[in-house]
């Protein structure tokens, strides 16, 4: 059972998760899922992707709503991988990603690629 309130902002405990938190997790999580698989079908060396997400709330029409989601994301590949194909497919991940594309909201990919040692499992500093 997943415990769900109101966030803090709201007037809430802010201890439990919000549906305002899941709704921010969802999109960043649909863009690591369809990155992965994207990754599995083009060939892509990586060895690791953190993903950082944060909402706009906005009343517009007085009804508050989503206006923006920024996603912050780092991609570790390997020495040698095609840098600017790595970054296309988070692109290409941000635009496929079912989640994103069902919201009103603005979705914004704030897209880093850095290399790491020769070896995939490696990680970046």
């Amino acid at each position: 059972a997943l415990q769900a309130a109101s966030p803090l902002e709201f007037g809430g405990p802010g201890e439990r998760w919000s549906p305002e938190t899941l709704l921010v997790g969802a999109v960043a999580d649909c863009f690591v899922l369809t990155f992965r698989a994207l990754t599995r079908v083009s060939k892509l060396p990586w060895s690791s992707l953190e993903c950082q997400a944060r909402g706009t709330l906005d009343r517009i029409d007085r009804v508050t709503q989503f206006t923006h989601i920024e996603l912050r994301a780092r991609l570790c590949v390997p020495n040698g991988t095609d840098v600017e194909q790595a970054r296309r497919t988070m692109e290409k991940a941000e635009q496929q990603c079912l989640i994103s594309n069902s919201l009103k909201a603005t979705i914004h990919l704030d897209a880093t690629v850095d290399t790491s040692a020769d070896d995939v499992n490696a990680r970046c500093a």
